[in-house]
C-alpha cells in the first residue's frame, strides 16, 4: 500500500454525511459528577450549534479490553466538511472545551465520510 494513498481525501457521495467521532479518556480519580457535567455540556452543543445534524454518545462496555482506557464515544454528524468546520471554533465548542479540559487525560478523534 502506498503510504500516501491513506491520506487521500475521498470526495463524498451525494447523499453522505461527514462523521465527527470523539473518544474521550478522563484523568484517573475524576469524580463521576465531573464527567456527567462534561457530557451534559458535550450533549448541549446540538441545540446551541446549528451545524450539527445529530449527535449520539455512549461509554464504552467492550468486554475486549482494547479501549486503551477511552471511556466515552461521542458521535457526530454533519453535512458538509465547511460546517464541521464551522462547529470546531464555534464559541460553544471553545466554552465546552474549557470545562473539559481539566479532566481530560486524552482525546482521539476520527472523521470520514459515511459510505
Amino acid at each position: 500500500m502506498n503510504p500516501d494513498s491513506s491520506r487521500r481525501v475521498p470526495i463524498p457521495e451525494k447523499d453522505s454525511v461527514l462523521r465527527h467521532v470523539v473518544l474521550f479518556k478522563f484523568k484517573v480519580g475524576t469524580p463521576d459528577q465531573e464527567i456527567e457535567k462534561v457530557v451534559a455540556s458535550f450533549v448541549s452543543l446540538k441545540s446551541r450549534i446549528p451545524q450539527i445534524v445529530s449527535l449520539e454518545w455512549g461509554i464504552n462496555n467492550s468486554p475486549e479490553s482494547l479501549d486503551k482506557g477511552f471511556t466515552h464515544c461521542f458521535f457526530l454528524t454533519f453535512r458538509s466538511e465547511e460546517d464541521r468546520d464551522a462547529y470546531l471554533p464555534h464559541p460553544d465548542h471553545k466554552a465546552f472545551g474549557e470545562i473539559l479540559g481539566p479532566i481530560l487525560e486524552d482525546v482521539l478523534v476520527v472523521d470520514y465520510w459515511a459510505n
